[in-house]
């Protein structure tokens, strides 16, 4: 089984940052990629940030500048370095991988850390 948890979420003013984590665990022989979604209420989910393998990144543009995304290989571990947030930006985040593990190629999902943003 692959395990993610997820960590970082809360109340945050505008303007303010956050950072959020996702550290995976299990039967890992190969991690493709990293990313986190969110899905804000009433909204579909969508994505916020992506890093695969070989450490290129995505964003989704109308977050570029704002929110970084970074992987520590040795932990397993996804961050989403949130700055200047905005009321917007309130939303479950959600962290993905993409995995190869001894159940073959594996689409998973964290259990969502809740982010709001206080005008």
């Amino acid at each position: 089984q692959v395990r993610l948890v997820e960590s970082g979420g809360g109340l945050v003013q505008a303007g303010g940052s956050l950072r959020l984590s996702c550290a995976t665990s299990g039967s890992i022989a190969r991690i493709n990629a990293m990313g986190w979604y969110r899905q804000a209420p009433g909204k579909q989910r969508e994505l916020v940030a992506s890093i695969i393998i070989g450490g290129r990144t995505n964003y989704a543009d109308s977050l570029k500048g704002r929110f970084t995304i970074s992987r520590d290989n040795a932990k397993n571990t996804v961050y989403l370095q949130m700055n200047s947030l905005k009321p917007e930006d309130t939303a479950v985040y959600y962290c993905n991988v993409k995995v190869m593990s001894a159940y073959g190629l594996g689409d998973y999902w964290g259990q969502g850390t809740q982010v709001t943003v206080s005008s």
